[in-house]
């Protein structure tokens, strides 16, 4: 694809990323991104149509009420007992929901975490070596570069012998 810019960086090997103007260039590739990559399709095409003309059911608290006891029975022990242990049991239930709620905090999103921070010890051991691979290849790249360098000047050098040779076939002294 014509046009088309890699973003290649490995975080956990590459430097410079605190150098001045780093995290704005950043931020300006971020937005042409953006500006190159809007989205074409419907992303809410497999919705249903929206009826704008329903009203939104009301949320029920039926569950939540603490009803007194029949009006005929305002004054018997036994209605108000029975009010108390419904309260009791609603009180009960709501603390079951907490402490539900708190293991499966500390339990199912914990092993999310879990699997969270082994991807990233993957990803930072995988960048790591590659890291040092990266830096052999480069240390090899410069290492041949450098011997092209020495072979070109004994080429240059055994060129203008050859040369000299030729224009003053006396033997030259190096």
């Amino acid at each position: 694809m014509a046009g088309e810019v890699v973003v290649d960086a490995l975080p956990y090997i590459d430097q410079g990323y605190d150098e001045p103007g780093v995290r704005e260039a950043a931020f300006a590739m971020v937005e042409e991104e953006c500006r190159r990559y809007r989205p074409t399709k419907n992303y809410l095409e497999h919705f249903p149509p929206l009826n704008n003309r329903l009203p939104m059911e009301t949320l029920s608290m039926k569950r939540y009420e603490l009803p007194p006891p029949p009006s005929g029975k305002l004054n018997e022990v036994g209605a108000w007992t029975e009010c108390v242990d419904n309260s009791q049991a609603q009180l009960e239930h709501q603390a079951v929901r907490i402490l539900n709620l708190q293991l499966m905090l500390e339990y199912c999103f914990g092993e999310l975490r879990q699997q969270l921070q082994e991807v990233n010890w993957q990803r930072k051991s995988l960048q790591t070596k590659g890291g040092e691979q990266l830096r052999a290849l480069e240390a090899k790249w410069v290492s041949l570069v450098s011997q092209n360098y020495e072979i070109e000047q004994a080429c240059c050098m055994a060129e203008e012998y050859i040369t000299q040779v030729k224009q003053n076939p006396q033997p030259l002294n190096y």
